[in-house]
């Protein structure tokens, strides 16, 4: 198999610079695994003694796609294999060649990475990052060092590194995206803050005609991608598209030119409520919710009675890492839901809505959440969390998505204003359960969406009720 490796030529700088975290990522077919291969074993006969750490999120993925086919690395050491300059064990997992070893891993469960806790890993090989959490992902990454390696001179500002590969969508589709996509344009090497690492970053988009041998020898694989039928999805393989998650919750029923609506005055006749997913290790998520009585607003068009917008939001994060919490207590919170309320125009008018059950739940003697943030002046309700509720939820999501979209007069749809950044960020992306496809990926940053789904499955409330400030 011939694979072009265009990333030398567009800027050699990519596998010249020092302790470089690389993403080949984007289109499928566009020979990232196989780069994987070649150049782990180019680098093992040029380095005695280098150790090479593969991952794949599992076993089975990994021996699949690294040690079956023509190109795997069987076919690959067939010569070598053949005169004994190179071996596999398959039982314990590695190549070795001459004195260079590559050590086929796998991250199946989050604990998984203490068992590589002790390791030296002067190259790490991730293949399908956004299979992988970030937490996997930054402990693996602190095992990349060069210990006593004896580095040739010509090659020693070429290591320690990481390259990794993926397409997009998965599990870890937002901090992957977030660390090597969005910060800087496509090929731009730059450097990470400390307190990410330090190292010397670079995203590479895949190409499907980066593989010209997958061309020529299958032709028609192109028309299969743009066969999919999904346009997201073709997006996605085809073009390696990020901003778009292939396979996704809600991909197929998103549509920000409709869905994202600018500011707007909630009527006087619309009920104002607000919805929260608890998190202190993880982000916690307020959404600020109208709902349209079928009056219209001053100036626009009116929504189906029923209808729910997103009016404000507050996301509990660190503000740059995707799925990590700020650890704010429940006082502060309660706190900073007051103190915004006071400052929105419609502030005065917000109703207690949903909130994540687990906040109603005390030890003996001990206060709860819920009780914590009624003394602050912050009452809810209890969301809806029995058997089934969940995946009901999601789908009673879509159906308002997708009635948005159709402009259903008899259906309530759902919007958002184009204010709310965080749900906008990480609800279109959410990618579907691979053990339910009905349920959403409970690893993924779902906060943003339990509350939206909290509020979504809330029942009816009386128009008459309050909330209660002191």
């Amino acid at each position: 198999m011939r694979l072009r490796l265009e990333i030398h030529e567009k800027q050699s700088l990519a596998f010249e610079s020092p302790a470089t975290e690389i993403l080949y990522g984007g289109a499928a077919g566009g020979g990232k695994s196989h780069l994987m291969r070649v150049a782990a074993l180019a680098w093992c006969v040029a380095i005695p003694g280098l150790q090479v750490y593969l991952f794949r999120r599992t076993s089975p993925d990994l021996f699949k796609n690294h040690m079956e086919g023509p190109t795997g690395f069987p076919a690959l050491l067939q010569p070598w294999l053949a005169e004994g300059t190179a071996r596999i064990n398959y039982s314990k997992g590695w190549v070795e060649v001459g004195t260079s070893r590559i050590h086929l891993c796998h991250c199946q469960y989050e604990k998984d990475v203490y068992k590589y806790q002790g390791a030296e890993i002067h190259v790490l090989l991730v293949d399908e990052l956004t299979h992988f959490t970030r937490t996997q992902y930054v402990f693996l990454r602190s095992r990349v060092r060069l210990g006593g390696l004896e580095v040739p001179e010509h090659l020693r500002d070429r290591f320690p590194r990481i390259l990794c590969a993926s397409n997009p969508g998965g599990v870890g589709h937002n901090w992957v995206k977030a660390m090597f996509v969005d910060p800087a344009p496509p090929m731009q090497i730059w450097r990470a803050a400390r307190e990410d690492g330090g190292m010397l970053r670079q995203y590479i988009p895949a190409r499907l005609e980066d593989n010209p041998s997958l061309l020529e020898n299958d032709p028609e694989y192109e028309t299969r991608l743009e066969g999919l039928g999904n346009p997201s999805l073709v997006r996605a393989m085809r073009n390696g598209d990020w901003n778009i998650v292939s396979g996704g919750m809600f991909d197929d029923v998103w549509d920000p030119a409709v869905h994202v609506l600018p500011p707007f005055a909630p009527p006087a006749s619309w009920r104002i409520d607000r919805s929260l997913d608890w998190g202190s290790s993880k982000p916690f998520s307020v959404g600020w919710w109208t709902e349209s009585d079928g009056t219209a607003p001053a100036g626009d068009r009116p929504f189906p009675r029923g209808s729910l917008i997103r009016i404000a939001e507050w996301y509990g994060w660190d503000g740059k890492t995707p799925n990590v919490g700020c650890r704010m207590s429940d006082v502060d919170v309660a706190r900073g839901i007051v103190e915004r309320e006071r400052a929105f125009p419609w502030g005065a008018r917000v109703k207690p809505g949903p909130a994540d059950s687990q906040i109603f739940f005390a030890e003996p003697g001990r206060q709860s959440i819920a009780d914590v943030m009624a003394q602050g002046g912050v009452h809810w309700t209890e969301a809806d969390k029995r058997p089934g509720s969940r995946k009901l939820g999601w789908e009673a999501m879509r159906r308002m998505l997708r009635a948005a979209i159709d402009r259903d007069p008899d259906q309530p749809h759902l919007y958002v204003l184009e204010t709310c950044r965080q749900f906008i960020r990480t609800v279109p992306v959410l990618p579907r359960s691979e053990r339910d496809p009905d349920d959403v990926d409970t690893d993924a940053e779902d906060h943003v969406a339990d509350e939206t789904r909290y509020r979504i499955m809330a029942p009816k409330a009386s128009a008459t009720a309050t909330s209660f400030r002191i």
